[in-house]
């Protein structure tokens, strides 16, 4: 007789348990809905953030990951040679000249190959200008920094399509970069008697037609390959000296070079100096 007063008890407690389970069922679903349903509503980026897409770099860079990437700005729309370059800003065409570099002019040796090689590295893409002053002519004399964070300035000169403009620059990553061109005999350098431009300007001006500049083509002495001089690494001068010990050299406040006389005349257009020479 006590098994069936049990019987109702046990019922009661079995159906309870099936609510209870059942309620817990619904409650997981319902806050599995809601998870759902606030992650869809969820904005991709926090107020005042925008998410970065390729749009961002129309020319993107995404197979050299680990170079650091310029902000992309103004695009060149046109190359008038190879330190000179027209941007689009803001609807309007500006004019850049490549501060702390001269390529060669178009008519002489490597002019046009560097232009080329300025088309080729920014010719309808965004670059980012760095502007350091305005020229005479009214143009942006200012550095100009690719999408993968190189400086075109830099480039040119690193690779031989470009002097160092040390008349207006002492800039010493250009002053390298042209010193591992020299070394390398990287474009232009491959020239025996490569022609400074302003050098090339300054005899077009004057209506020489040389094909190299004074001291350039100047008769090389005998043993001049082998004999060492000194010169002072300057804008400013244009000797070399026999003697280390000449007063003169001793003014210098720059770097004193140590080279050959040949060396000298050729590649830094240098004549003797008369001064300490007897």
């Amino acid at each position: 007789m006590k098994k069936y007063l049990y019987l109702p008890l046990a019922l009661l407690t079995f159906f309870s348990c099936q609510a209870d389970q059942k309620d817990a069922q619904q409650q997981f679903r319902d806050r599995r809905k809601a998870i759902v349903e606030h992650t869809d509503t969820t904005p991709a980026a926090s107020e005042g953030q925008q998410e970065t897409t390729e749009a961002d770099f129309p020319e993107n860079t995404a197979d050299s990951p680990t170079k650091p990437a310029a902000t992309a700005g103004d695009k060149v729309v046109g190359v008038k040679d190879g330190d000179t370059v027209v941007l689009l800003r803001n609807g309007e065409e500006v004019t850049v000249r490549l501060y702390g570099v001269d390529t060669p002019e178009k008519a002489q040796a490597y002019g046009q190959k560097a232009k080329q090689y300025t088309s080729d590295l920014v010719f309808g893409k965004s670059v980012r200008l760095i502007s350091h002053n305005t020229d005479r002519y009214g143009r942006t004399v200012g550095t100009v920094i690719l999408q993968d964070g190189r400086s075109l300035n830099e480039e040119l000169v690193k690779n031989g399509y470009a002097w160092h403009y040390k008349a207006y620059s002492n800039d010493k990553n250009l002053a390298n970069a042209e010193a591992d061109a020299r070394r390398f005999k990287r474009g232009l350098w491959q020239d025996p008697n490569p022609v400074a431009p302003w050098d090339y300007r300054k005899e077009k001006r004057s209506g020489g037609t040389t094909t190299g500049s004074s001291t350039a083509t100047a008769p090389i002495p005998a043993g001049a390959t082998k004999h060492t001089v000194y010169l002072c690494n300057s804008t400013g001068s244009s000797v070399y000296h026999l003697k280390d010990d000449c007063y003169v050299l001793k003014r210098c406040k720059e770097e004193i070079v140590k080279t050959t006389e040949a060396a000298a005349i050729r590649e830094y257009g240098r004549r003797a100096d008369k001064t300490c020479s007897k």
